[in-house]
Parts: C-alpha cells; structure tokens; sequence
C-alpha cells in the first residue's frame, strides 16, 4: 500500500502541472495497510475512532470561502477556480486498492523522526481548489490550493510540525522541487505553523510551492499552495485565516 500522503500530493501537482508538465508518479509504500483485513479486530478499530476525538470535519466552501469551524480555519478561494475535492478523496480511495509496490528510500532521520505513515480512513483532502480543471490548455501554471489532514496517530514519533514539514518536503523533493530555504515559523492569525518554500522547472516556466503545516486536534494538518510566481502564491497565502478554533 502506497504512502497516503504521497499519494495526495503528488495529485494536486498533477493538476497543477497539467499542460505544464509531465509529474512523476507516486511512490507506493510497502508497508500493508493497518485497515486490511484480518489485521485489526472490529474492537480495535473502535478505539482508534475513539483516540481521534475531537474528529476535524471536513468543512465546507460557501460564497467562494472554505470555513472549518474545529480549526478555525478560512481560506479564499479566488473566483473562477475548480473545486476537486471529492474527486480527490474518492481517487485516493481507489488507488488504495492496488497492488504493493516498492516504497522509495527512505532519507536519514533521527530517532525522534515520524516512521513513514500507513493509509489512514480518517485522512482526508479537506480542499482542493484549482486556477483550471484538468486538461483545460493554459499558458500559466495550473495554480492551487490543498488542504489535507492525517492522525498524528499515523506516524509513531511525531510531535512537532516541523517533523511533519520533513516528511512533506521529502515529497517535494521525489517530484522534483528545490527547497528555496530551511523550513521557519510563521503566524497567521492566533495560529503558529511552519512553513518552507520550493520552485521547479517545468520548461520556460517556474513552478513555486509553498507549504504549511501545523498539529490540531490529534491531526496533521498541511496547507500547500501552488502558483507560477512567489507574489501568486503569497497572495493566496493572504486568504488564509485562523481564528478560534471550536471545541
């Protein structure tokens, strides 16, 4: 079963790489899947629900706005864009279905360093909004916007944003990006997170990535936003908010 999160990534540069570029693709884990049959019983699988409490839900887009209310969390999304989002969450469940492939090497970490995770079926795309949907021809960078939770659960160790802002970059990095610095704090509202910017090639053009995460309610949370220049990708960093978050 291939890494979730690779998975959710790689997709969202597959949009916004579309008529731009030819993105790689993802790298499959060989670790089975903690939800296979037979390997856990219906009780533990209650427990893990239970451990997950409070839930993040999903959210939901209205006037042209994403809100998450267990986050605190609202995000604009520019005029004219596609939402993908329950494409993107129904594709990720189907390509969980196929076959064990051989996972990519792993990169030197620390003891302290999150294990590679297992798909999880409380992992969820929470927002995928696109510049275009796929295949529509453009000039520009297919520009983007995803948001995406995991269970800290899921990777045994991780109790710091930055050791999940690692196993993200190590993402970036397997589909070709270039870190531009180290990862730095950054506020936004009344939440502290991380951050870390990439650029990548794509022919005559420049595709610029930054990413966000940060730990909420027993989840990883990871914000990447994808444009063809630092001032795009800025900008809808702009239409991210953080208020209090519900309880």
């Amino acid at each position: 079963m291939r890494l979730w999160l690779a998975g959710i990534v790689v997709s969202a540069l597959a949009f916004s790489a579309a008529m731009t570029a030819q993105s790689s693709k993802p790298q499959p884990s060989q670790s089975p899947s903690p939800n296979s049959a037979g390997s856990s019983s219906s009780k533990d699988k209650k427990h893990d629900k239970v451990a997950l409490d409070p839930e993040i839900d999903s959210g939901a887009v209205v006037n042209g706005v994403y809100r998450n209310r267990a986050l605190g969390l609202t995000c604009k999304i520019p005029a004219g864009w596609v939402l993908r989002t329950e494409e993107m969450n129904a594709r990720e469940e189907e390509d969980d279905s196929g076959a064990d492939g051989v996972a990519p090497h792993p990169r030197e970490q620390k003891s302290s360093s999150p294990q590679r995770p297992q798909r999880s079926t409380e992992s969820k795309v929470l927002l995928a909004a696109f510049s275009r949907p796929p295949g529509a021809q453009g000039e520009d960078v297919n520009a983007s916007i995803l948001i995406a939770a995991e269970p800290v659960q899921t990777y045994p160790g991780l109790t710091e944003a930055v050791q999940y802002l690692g196993v993200l970059t190590e993402v970036a990095k397997q589909q070709g990006f270039t870190e531009d610095a180290g990862p730095y704090e950054i506020a936004i509202g009344t939440k502290a997170l991380v951050r870390e910017d990439f650029h990548k090639d794509v022919g005559t053009r420049v595709m610029r990535q930054s990413t966000l995460a940060m730990l909420a309610k027993e989840y990883a949370v990871s914000i990447t936003l994808i444009g063809g220049t630092e001032d795009e990708v800025d900008e809808l960093l702009d239409g991210v908010e953080f208020s209090g978050a519900s309880k």
